[in-house]
């Protein structure tokens, strides 16, 4: 009786332990940098729509450090906070532009999308285990002329013959802009069928800063084949985002995702308006947000692609009915 208890005990501890690595394991250092260039657009779309209306451009560059070259005071924070993990740093230079539906009128409609740029830098440490990426961020910027949002738009326009966009002296003022995020996403596996795997990646957001204060909560459902080797596709915030860091698992990986988040928005200032100025343009905001998304990434010879089309329920009252969609673009390069 006695050896059979004991040959129990070690075959279930044997067993504790070939599960609790993979659980606790952490993915290997990373020696390589990688820069990323990303746009979205209400008309970079595989969608027929109106281009220049709400939320019409973002532009993102990004650079992600190696693993190896973490200051070791976050390193320090990063475990202090999550406990052990790989370390990186992110730094991300953006500006994104939003204008009413109607573009053409020199006075815009009161009740319509306050025209506005923004221009920031950010700053953030991204921290992974084999199964989690967290993140702690935080943006400084501008909004408003100093942002270029109306030289960027009509630079553009009249570079391609367009009509400018006439509504731009009634834009958001200047005034400095700060951000603080925190996010969590989970890689949870799900199933696979033969050569072909299913996960699963939860993800909980929450901003809070002059330019958006909101939690966000949403899950994205990917098929593909090495899907270990990212937290999913990239986007600019607000929304779900895998973030820049990936490390490919084998020489070809891909799949394709759908995903949906809700957002619960106590303030966000391109609707709001000024939280300095009486009298700034606004409209009145929608406190519920809900998004889906669908789309394709592939990683080839160190090269990342993915390209996300967004759907966005209506974020301000009078905005036109039914969904809003836009476009999402990013080229990624490890080195």
């Amino acid at each position: 009786m006695t050896l059979r208890i004991g040959t129990n005990i070690s075959a279930g501890l044997a067993l504790m332990a070939a599960l609790m690595p993979r659980a606790w394991a952490l993915p290997p250092q990373d020696p390589n940098s990688i820069v990323t260039l990303q746009v979205e657009n209400d008309a970079v779309s595989t969608l027929k729509g109106t281009s220049d209306q709400y939320y019409t451009s973002g532009l993102r560059l990004s650079y992600v450090t190696p693993t190896t070259a973490t200051p070791q005071f976050l390193s320090n924070l990063g475990r202090a906070v999550w406990g052990d993990g790989v370390q990186r740093v992110s730094f991300d230079l953006g500006q994104s532009i939003y204008t009413p539906r109607n573009t053409q009128l020199a006075v815009p409609d009161p009740r319509d999308h306050p025209y506005a740029g923004y221009l920031h830098a950010s700053a953030a440490l991204i921290h992974d285990t084999d199964t989690t990426r967290s993140l702690l961020g935080v943006s400084v910027g501008v909004i408003g002329p100093s942002a270029l949002g109306r030289v960027v738009q009509n630079g553009f326009h009249s570079l391609i013959g367009d009509t400018p966009n006439r509504g731009w002296s009634s834009q958001l003022k200047d005034e400095p802009a700060f951000q603080f995020l925190a996010e969590r996403t989970w890689r949870v596996p799900v199933t696979r069928y033969g050569a072909v795997d299913v996960d699963a990646l939860p993800a909980v957001t929450a901003g809070v800063g002059s330019v958006r204060d909101y939690i966000q909560a949403g899950a994205s459902i990917r098929v593909g084949q090495g899907l270990d080797s990212d937290f999913g596709a990239p986007r600019i915030r607000p929304g779900l985002s895998g973030n820049d860091p990936y490390t490919p698992t084998r020489p070809f990986a891909w799949y394709a995702f759908v995903g949906m988040d809700g957002q619960a928005v106590a303030r966000d200032e391109f609707l709001d308006g000024s939280a300095f100025r009486s009298n700034s343009p606004h409209v009145s905001k929608k406190v519920l947000l809900g998004e889906f998304q669908g789309g394709l990434a592939m990683m080839f010879r160190g090269v990342r692609l993915a390209y996300t089309q967004t759907w966005q329920t209506t974020s301000f009252t009078g905005q036109k009915s039914g969904l809003f969609s836009f476009g999402s673009l990013a080229a990624s390069v490890r080195f």
